[in-house]
């Protein structure tokens, strides 16, 4: 048995808006990719909270989870993750508890610190509420209180959300929330589908530093990473043009709505290595290529699940990709 067949799959979504396409468009698309990975065996369905970014639709991103959940049967749904330090926890555990009391067994709580969003956006969302990220530990600390059970001398619940026990994922792209997760016994989730340069490092001290706890008694990591997979190397290379031609945006400072794949791009050799730092844990090709990768990749990080972020400009091609990558495991 290969470790690909015996490691959970799990898709990221950012609700990806189209050139020439529509927010409901978006959402149609996540919707079509959930439902699709629900009846493949997927093991999760998270979506991701960002702002202010016009080529991403999954801002409101508990609004969006459960849509995705009342278009699903089986697969957990979740945040991949909530940017904790926008919001008021006990506002989290409501939103959550209601989703958890409406999907049973199905929701995940992926928290995250960073802002997702500029400084701008992060002051028109926080007002004078907030200074920065330094009190995260003490926000995550207060939601958790919101979900377990409620202290003899608690004086405010979360209704719902109390003693819902929403399962809690940290989220990170360095150090900081895998020796945090490790420290509270949580399950890690590292976000090498943008940010891989950290990866290894992250896991190790995640898994030489975990403490067991009621949650978990060994660590487990999760890592996101790209995966495009086509009828051929050529024709996976092809559309991950779309991804490539966001990234180079996003540095520029352009429009990050997808764009169709074209056949060569025009960046100078300082832009193609930003946006290689960006997807450097891309995994891409035909189904031969992608196992043979995949199975190198699981050798070298030890991850206990994959989430893959199939950023392409078509749905079709997206639903071909998933399909692809799951009948790999059999």
């Amino acid at each position: 048995m290969t470790l690909l067949s015996k490691t959970p799959l799990s898709v990221l979504d950012l609700a990806p808006i189209r050139q020439g396409g529509s927010i409901r468009d978006a959402f149609d698309d996540s919707a079509a990719l959930a439902r699709k990975a629900d009846e493949l065996g997927y093991n999760r369905y998270w979506l991701a909270e960002h702002h202010n970014i016009d080529g991403i639709a999954s801002a409101a991103t508990s609004v969006l989870i459960g849509h995705i959940a009342g278009q699903t049967q089986r697969i957990r749904v979740g945040s991949g993750g909530i940017m904790l330090p926008n919001h008021a926890p006990l506002v989290i555990a409501e939103q959550f508890g209601t989703l958890a009391t409406l999907y049973p067994e199905r929701v995940d709580l992926g928290l995250g610190r960073a802002p997702g969003a500029d400084g701008a956006t992060m002051r028109a969302l926080r007002r004078d509420s907030f200074a920065g990220a330094d009190d995260f530990p003490q926000r995550l600390e207060e939601l958790r209180g919101y979900l377990g059970a409620a202290a003899p001398e608690q004086r405010i619940r979360a209704v719902p959300g109390q003693d819902t026990h929403v399962p809690i994922w940290l989220l990170g792209s360095s150090g900081y929330s895998a020796q945090l997760a490790a420290q509270l016994g949580l399950p890690f989730a590292f976000a090498a589908q943008f940010a891989p340069a950290y990866l290894l490092d992250a896991l190790s001290l995640y898994r030489s530093q975990f403490r067991p706890s009621k949650v978990l008694d060994a660590p487990y990591a999760m890592v996101g990473l790209p995966v495009i997979v086509a009828d051929s190397d050529a024709h996976a290379h092809y559309l991950s043009t779309t991804a490539q031609q966001k990234f180079l945006n996003l540095h520029r400072g352009k429009s990050t709505k997808a764009l169709p794949p074209v056949e060569s791009i025009d960046w100078t050799s300082r832009e193609r290595a930003a946006v290689a730092q960006n997807l450097g844990a891309a995994i891409i090709g035909s189904a031969e290529t992608v196992r043979n990768d995949l199975e190198r990749f699981l050798q070298q990080t030890g991850a206990n699940e994959l989430m893959v972020v199939t950023d392409v400009y078509d749905r079709q091609d997206r639903l071909h990709s998933i399909e692809l990558l799951n009948a790999l495991r059999r």
